[in-house]
């Protein structure tokens, strides 16, 4: 019975293909009787419907060469509009300090390097201001060669050479320390300013940038993970991977109930900051005194005593790298217990700032001399004018002391305004004057020195000698090496002081130029 339907089934379908197939053909056969003319186009775009004489595509054309010889996908870089790159990084904007943008960026980078590590300013505070405008503003850095040192690194390491610590910190934290070169300065930096768990916290995450074993010990037990860092430093041990040094300070860093009592190795005479702080940490503190001034931020921490704040708000108050208004708050902090050396000092800076505030003629004629007198012996006159010049201007003074109120207010930004004030009452000082107006020449030069200025002075084109660099646009360059010019003529090279003043000059750096001439000639720093 089932075969019998299945037969059935097959037969059906049979018989309605050959149905459907005979259909086709007599369509067919009647849509051929159909005249050509009565069909409709089948495009309402009559061009469509035309023949075509020629075939689109020729076979007799030579087939053209292929666009590419592979199907691999090219490497690209890609970088928001209008971000920086991190060579480039910066606190200040071009727009800010009136540099272009391409400072650097047509000379090579390991000339710039050496350049930037070659000056010595820690006297020159003219130079340190425009040093700083350089290193801090936002500008293309040149190509870098394979292995090479970076431009930034350079700026950073320049930066800490001045004790500018928290510049350090704050351009990477701005650029981001994503290389083991720049988290090392990070790291660095932290430490000095105690500011190490955002670098430890950044390191946790991402090992690869550790500086050292001893790093990772020591960032593992802040991060409060102290079995792992004990683990870590006994293995690390066991490779060889830490120095001595750093072993037995961590071995009582991690563990001083185990370790109380046994010998720490003889403190290096140049330690790393880690190592700095690890004694500091395990009760061995370092005097800063002797090392780098970078070391000495961390005297300005509340952790310090006031001589010790003192002492490393003027050493780095001597290159820049601390305000002058936060010199005079610690100078303030309170009456000085002793005396002599340090402690006159402080005492004669606080009796002139009263008598100033005080608005009394009298009281300012007799602390200015030896307030004076005191920031020489500590190279701080600079400092001290930004922060009295204006107020000293305004008084009635005379005599010496007016001299010396004016010499001090000239060092300051304010010179200018000082000379229109009282260079005329003191004619003792007519050249000065000239010069804080910028027409040196309009007043006779007395000595060798002033005749160097004022040859400085005399044109507005630029020295034979840097010409070439201008034309290839290296600008950033330039500067640099118009400053290692005027840091010879303070040494005793004069004769490169009219050089250097006219590079500056010609470049636009007018006011670097005035700053410059005028401390030469009131400091008398004789050597650097």
């Amino acid at each position: 019975m089932w075969c019998w339907m299945q037969a059935n089934r097959r037969l059906a379908r049979i018989a309605s293909a050959i149905g459907a197939f005979a259909f086709s053909l007599v369509g067919t056969t009647a849509l051929a009787q159909v005249p050509l003319a009565s069909q409709a186009p089948l495009s309402a775009i009559d061009w469509l419907n035309d023949p075509v004489d020629t075939p689109i595509i020729n076979p007799t054309r030579p087939v053209e060469p292929p666009t590419s010889g592979g199907a691999s996908v090219p490497t690209v870089d890609v970088t928001p509009l209008g971000a920086p790159t991190a060579d480039a990084v910066g606190l200040l904007s071009s727009q800010a300090t009136g540099l272009p943008a391409d400072l650097w960026r047509h000379s090579d980078a390991a000339t710039l390097a050496d350049l930037m590590l070659a000056q010595r300013l820690q006297a020159l505070p003219s130079m340190q201001a425009l040093f700083y405008t350089l290193l801090l503003t936002e500008a293309e850095a040149p190509p870098t060669k394979a292995g090479a040192p970076s431009l930034l690194t350079a700026r950073l390491d320049a930066l800490m050479h001045l004790g500018a610590v928290e510049a350090v910190q704050a351009m990477l934290d701005a650029s981001g320390a994503t290389s083991p070169a720049l988290f090392k300065r990070w790291f660095n930096a932290t430490l000095m300013t105690g500011d190490e768990d955002r670098a430890c916290r950044q390191l946790q995450t991402t090992p690869y940038l550790s500086p050292s074993q001893a790093a990772r010990v020591f960032c593992t037990a802040r991060t409060g993970d102290w079995r792992t860092a004990a683990l870590t430093l006994e293995t690390s041990n066991a490779l060889g991977l830490i120095d001595p040094q750093e072993r037995a300070l961590l071995n009582l860093f991690l563990d001083p109930e185990l370790f109380e009592g046994d010998p720490l190795p003889h403190p290096p005479v140049r330690p790393t900051p880690l190592v700095f702080r690890l004694r500091e940490a395990v009760g061995e503190a370092l005097p800063t005194a002797p090392l780098p001034r970078a070391f000495a931020v961390s005297d300005l921490r509340g952790t310090a005593g006031w001589k010790a704040r003192i002492e490393a708000a003027e050493r780095l108050a001597q290159t820049g790298a601390l305000s002058p208004n936060r010199l005079l708050g610690i100078y303030s902090e309170r009456l000085p217990a002793a005396s002599g050396g340090l402690w006159d000092r402080v005492d004669a800076v606080q009796r002139f700032d009263i008598a100033l505030r005080a608005r009394d003629p009298s009281a300012v004629a007799n602390t200015l001399p030896r307030a004076v007198q005191a920031m020489q012996l500590a190279r701080l006159e600079v400092p001290f004018a930004k922060i009295y010049a204006e107020d000293l201007i305004s008084l009635p003074l005379s005599g010496a002391v007016a001299e010396t109120a004016y010499h001090t207010a000239l060092l300051s930004p304010d010179y200018e305004a000082a000379a229109l004030k009282m260079g005329d009452v003191l004619p003792q000082s007519a050249f000065l004057t000239a010069l804080a107006k910028g027409q040196p020449g309009s007043a006779p030069a007395q000595t060798a020195l002033e005749r160097y200025v004022a040859e400085g002075f005399a044109t507005l084109a630029l020295p034979a000698q840097f010409q070439a660099d201008m034309a290839d646009r290296r600008l950033g360059e330039v500067i640099l090496r118009a400053m290692l010019l005027y840091q010879r003529a303070v040494a005793g090279e004069v004769k490169e002081l009219p050089v250097a003043l006219a590079t500056f000059r010609a470049l636009g750096l007018e006011d670097t130029a005035r700053r410059a001439a005028l401390h030469i000639l009131i400091l008398e720093r004789g050597t650097l």
